[in-house]
């Protein structure tokens, strides 16, 4: 029988198991190319509600790659029960984000050092004043080095986590861009909270895949299957992560 998650989100099929660390992308469908593309043997071991999980090996070691669906809430439904439920001890988020500082081009690399946020979910976690999610040091540094070799250049710094997609105030952006941040997306602050909160490990890398400036886009399908570089380090960050 599957192992069922209490939320009834995941549900890791007979025979099947998910790795100690595991790559999330926010679309399902990227999980299985990286799962088809990159992993050796991978095997699906959630289909539930199509949000895709595959387990294999990677230049011989175990790793994971699952969907995580939009936004940080949909983002921390599956991590916690990930890392409470299934024994996971690292997630690298694997996403999209859209550049807001000048120093950043469509496509280009981000690794994120911290996430503000304009969500409320920190606030849940009870800690008085203000919470600032943070990833976890080994794996932001295994993800710079393993930059280094593949000779990827890489922004490294923080992040705008936004609960909008389309925010109400246009003005937004202009502020982000002064506090120096590098781009908006829509997860990696309930991730790292999460993390935090989980006492595992978590780090969030980036392809920029519009800038909100520029007016620049890739299509869907590039944003599906071209971001080989992002994945290249993130796979690299995983094996290389003592969890």
């Amino acid at each position: 029988m599957s192992k069922e998650s209490p939320s009834a989100c995941i549900a890791v099929n007979d025979g099947t198991h998910v790795a100690k660390c595991v790559l999330m992308p926010g679309d399902p469908l990227r999980a299985k190319y990286v799962a088809e593309h990159y992993l050796e043997n991978p095997v699906v071991f959630n289909s539930v509600r199509n949000m895709l999980g595959y387990t294999g090996t990677y230049k011989g070691k175990e790793v994971s790659v699952m969907g995580s669906g939009m936004g940080s809430p949909s983002m921390v439904l599956y991590a916690h029960e990930l890392f409470t439920f299934f024994g996971v001890e690292g997630i690298i988020r694997i996403g999209s984000a859209g550049g807001i500082s000048d120093n950043v081009h469509l496509r280009d690399v981000l690794i994120a050092m911290s996430a503000s946020t304009n969500s409320n979910m920190s606030y849940a976690y009870g800690l008085p004043g203000l919470l600032a999610p943070t990833a976890d040091w080994s794996m932001l540094y295994n993800a710079v080095k393993a930059a280094e070799e593949l000779k990827v250049n890489t922004a490294v710094g923080s992040v705008y986590t936004s609960d909008f997609f389309y925010y109400p105030s246009s003005d937004i952006n202009e502020k982000i861009r002064s506090a120096g941040l590098l781009a908006v997306e829509m997860e990696t602050a309930g991730l790292y909270a999460c993390a935090m909160n989980d006492h595992k490990k978590a780090l969030s890398i980036l392809s920029i895949s519009d800038h909100v400036f520029t007016g620049e886009a890739l299509s869907a399908e590039d944003r599906q299957d071209s971001f080989h570089e992002m994945m290249e380090i993130a796979l690299e960050t995983a094996i290389r992560t003592e969890l």
